[in-house]
């Protein structure tokens, strides 16, 4: 298998961190084994949910994935998760764990930052009233460009020095130098790309290195703003004010702990809750569910305020939202390999799709290959009742997107 996606969460302490990343790898959601190799003390596996190509062909009853979960066509795919611990103010000069925060970021291909939109933790998340969450924001991308930056500055002069005497290209040069934030050619190309007219690199100023550290930080790092604690009252002028200021930013709006109390309950029997939307029922409104429990008044009344304060208000927690957000930042799709392309089953057996794996939308079929099989000889390719598809073909949804490779013998 070739390298996980990986998605960090960011945020101070009491924005609710920890809270999200509880909701995003629910134990209830783990079914089957882990996908993943290694899994760190400050990783997790995550659940995106995305349309099961079970659905597709009306097969939802067959489907049984070997990680994460099917639920009437519902899939949850299971993503790696980097709980980026010790963000403080001046992380990038090593205050506090910020040698290690920064060093963690390296291995994220996408933020998720977990911002207090309630305005009631102030930037050490200490308790307090009216404070801007916008600072918040703008403090965390200085840091990360403060530290690329001063990594790059610290020794620009040799940097060009080389990059003359080799006669080497701006894309080569820069490779070198940002290479080691996990960063390939074409990442940084893409980067170049938003800054087109900066001329031969040997000319470069400040301005310039610092422009294009900022564009390096946009592909290397898209963030997605998960707008916390939506529900306290001070929130709706805060997130009407962020999402002004950041108008290029995928915005959330998310309450963390009205999910893990929702699921909570959920494992108690005394609701069934549909993750991600509105719906949750009780033994008021199901009297002839067997499974569920009657409520007390107590939980009865929590549950009415949650209903009228952020599920009726918001369609849902947020947080499911939060992952299929990242998705679409990274431009993510969903591909099956099948053995069999006319019944969409592994070796053996009537389960159908039983393997997903996340690549980027437009991959060459031959990367998909790659990422899948590793380093083998590939005979042919198939797709949907045999159709023959080619190593240059891309994947997107619904085309290319359940593959059979077919292998050399011995290759």
């Amino acid at each position: 298998m070739g390298r996980e996606i990986v998605i960090g969460l960011v945020g101070k302490p009491s924005s609710g961190k920890s809270t999200t990343l509880n909701s995003l790898t629910d134990a209830n959601a783990k079914v089957g084994a882990f996908p993943f190799t290694t899994i760190d003390p400050n990783k997790a596996t995550g659940y995106l949910e995305v349309a099961c190509a079970c659905s597709r062909f009306q097969k939802q009853s067959l489907c049984k994935p070997n990680y994460g979960y099917c639920r009437n066509g519902k899939r949850g795919v299971p993503i790696m998760l980097l709980d980026v611990a010790g963000l403080v103010p001046n992380a990038h000069l090593g205050k506090g764990l910020g040698n290690k925060f920064l060093g963690d970021l390296t291995e994220a291909d996408c933020l998720i930052h977990i911002v207090d939109a309630s305005g009631t933790t102030n930037a050490e998340g200490k308790a307090t009233r009216g404070y801007d969450p916008l600072q918040d924001i703008e403090w965390l991308q200085d840091e990360i460009y403060q530290w690329i930056l001063g990594n790059l500055m610290e020794r620009w002069g040799s940097v060009v020095r080389r990059h003359t005497s080799t006669k080497s290209t701006t894309l080569e040069t820069l490779r070198q130098q940002l290479g080691g934030y996990s960063a390939n050619k074409q990442l940084i190309g893409r980067a170049l790309d938003l800054v087109p007219h900066v001329g031969p690199l040997q000319e470069w100023d400040n301005d310039t290195v610092g422009e294009v550290v900022k564009a390096f930080m946009k592909v290397k790092f898209p963030t997605v703003l998960s707008l916390n604690k939506m529900d306290h009252p001070d929130a709706d002028k805060n997130v009407s004010k962020i999402i002004l200021q950041h108008t290029e930013s995928k915005c959330v709006l998310t309450s963390s702990i009205t999910e893990v109390f929702l699921r909570k309950l959920a494992a108690q029997k005394y609701i069934k809750y549909d993750s991600g939307t509105e719906f949750v029922d009780t033994k008021d409104d199901l009297p002839d569910d067997p499974e569920l429990k009657p409520l007390d008044e107590k939980i009865r009344k929590r549950i009415d305020n949650i209903r009228d304060l952020v599920l009726y208000r918001f369609g849902s927690t947020g947080v499911v939202q939060l992952l299929q957000a990242a998705a679409d930042v990274l431009d993510l799709v969903p591909v099956y390999p099948v053995r069999n392309v006319h019944s969409f089953t592994g070796g053996s057996g009537t389960e159908v799709f039983r393997d997903c794996v996340l690549v980027k939308r437009g991959t060459a079929v031959a990367s998909v290959a790659k990422k899948i099989m590793g380093d083998v000889t590939i005979a042919m390719i198939e797709g949907v009742n045999g159709t023959r598809v080619g190593e240059e073909d891309t994947v997107d949804i619904g085309k290319n997107d359940i593959l059979s490779f077919k292998i050399v013998p011995g290759g």
